[in-house]
C-alpha cells in the first residue's frame, strides 16, 4: 500500500479563466514545483479519468450538466457570472476534476492507498445542485462523499472544509443526504454569504458543523474553532471515510479573504485530521484542492498539508 498518492491531470493548466483571474493555471505550476521537490517526487502520480455521468448525477441533474457543457465555447472565454469563466478545454477540466475525486475515493476505498491528495482545478465546493458559480462547475467534494458512499458502502462520509469561504454548494448537495457530515471553518460575512451556526443540516440528512470566523482572525482563535467545536463533532459522527475540501485561502498572504493564518495552522489541522482518520475510519482519507491564490503561500500550505497525509 502506498501512503499517499497524487492524482492530477495536465488538462487543468489549460483551464483557461482570462487574465488577471485569482482562479488561475499558476496555481497548478507551483503546487508542481513543490511536488518536484525530493522529499515528494517519489509519491505515486496517478492521472486522473474523467468522470462518469453517474458519478455526477449523484450530485446534479441532468440539466446543470448539460448547462454547463453547453456553454463551453469552441474559443476565447465566456462567463457563467462575473466569477466562473470557461474556455475551450473548462468542460474536460472539469469532468477530470471530479473523475480524480472519485477515483482517489476507488484508490483508498480499496486499499491501494492509505490517502490521497487532489491536485486539480477548477474547484467544486461552491457549485450547487443546479447552479454553477464561484469559480466551481460540479460540486467535487460531495461528489466523491456521495460516491464512497453508494459505491463503496461507506455509512458515514464526514466532509471537513477548511477554506476561507464556506462551501455552500457542499453543504446544499449533502443538505439531505443521509449518513453524511459536512464541517466548515470560514470568514463571516464574506462569500458565499453563508453557512450561519444554526445552518445545522435536515432531519435524516447531513449532520453540518458551521464555524464562521470574523475577519481578522488568527491562529488561536482558528485552532480553538475546531478543538473547541468541529473535531468533537467529527468524532461524535464517527466517519469511516473522511474528505477534506483543502483551500489555503485563510493563509494571512492570501489577496481573497481576510483571516491570519500561517503554514503551521494547516500543519497543524492535516494532523488533528489524520488522527481522527487513524482513530475512526482506518485512516481513509481522501483531500482536494480547492482555494488559495496566493502562490508562494499555497505552495508552502500545500507542502504542509502533504507531509501531514504522509505521516497518516
Amino acid at each position: 500500500m502506498s501512503s499517499t498518492v497524487i492524482y492530477t491531470h495536465p488538462v487543468c493548466l489549460e483551464h483557461d479563466t482570462g487574465e488577471y483571474h485569482p482562479e488561475c493555471a499558476d496555481r497548478i505550476r507551483a503546487i508542481n514545483h513543490i511536488l518536484d521537490h525530493e522529499e515528494f517526487m517519489y509519491l505515486p502520480r496517478e492521472t486522473a479519468p474523467a468522470a462518469t455521468l453517474e458519478q455526477i448525477l449523484r450530485a446534479h441533474p441532468q440539466s446543470h450538466y448539460d448547462r454547463v457543457m453547453a456553454a463551453v465555447p469552441d474559443e476565447g472565454c465566456v462567463e457563467l457570472d462575473g466569477d466562473t469563466m470557461l474556455s475551450p478545454k473548462s468542460g474536460e477540466a472539469a469532468l477530470r476534476s471530479v473523475g480524480a475525486a472519485c477515483a482517489a475515493v476507488d484508490e483508498v476505498a480499496t486499499g491501494r492507498a492509505r490517502n490521497v491528495f487532489v491536485v486539480t482545478r477548477p474547484p467544486g465546493h461552491h457549485a450547487e445542485r443546479e447552479r454553477a458559480m464561484g469559480f466551481c462547475f460540479f460540486s467535487n467534494a460531495a461528489i466523491a462523499a456521495l460516491h464512497a458512499r453508494d459505491a463503496h458502502g461507506f455509512k458515514r462520509v464526514a466532509v471537513v472544509d477548511f477554506d476561507v469561504h464556506h462551501g455552500n454548494g457542499t453543504q446544499q448537495v449533502l443538505w439531505d443526504e443521509p449518513g453524511t457530515f459536512y464541517a466548515s471553518s470560514h470568514q463571516a460575512d464574506a462569500f458565499p454569504y453563508t453557512g450561519l451556526p444554526e445552518e445545522t443540516g435536515a432531519p435524516g440528512g447531513a449532520v453540518v458543523v458551521n464555524v464562521p470566523l470574523p475577519a481578522g482572525t488568527g491562529s488561536e482563535a482558528f485552532r480553538a474553532a475546531y478543538t473547541d467545536v468541529i473535531l468533537p463533532g467529527l468524532r461524535d459522527f464517527a466517519p469511516d471515510f473522511l474528505i477534506i475540501s483543502a483551500g489555503f485561502d485563510a493563509h494571512a498572504a492570501d489577496p481573497m479573504a481576510h483571516l491570519r493564518l500561517q503554514v503551521g495552522d494547516f500543519s497543524w489541522l492535516t494532523r488533528q485530521l489524520v488522527d481522527v482518520a487513524r482513530a475512526q475510519c482506518g485512516r481513509r482519507i481522501v483531500s482536494l484542492l480547492e482555494g488559495g491564490y496566493d502562490t508562494r503561500a499555497l505552495a508552502a500550505s500545500v507542502a504542509a498539508h502533504i507531509r501531514g497525509l504522509m505521516e497518516g
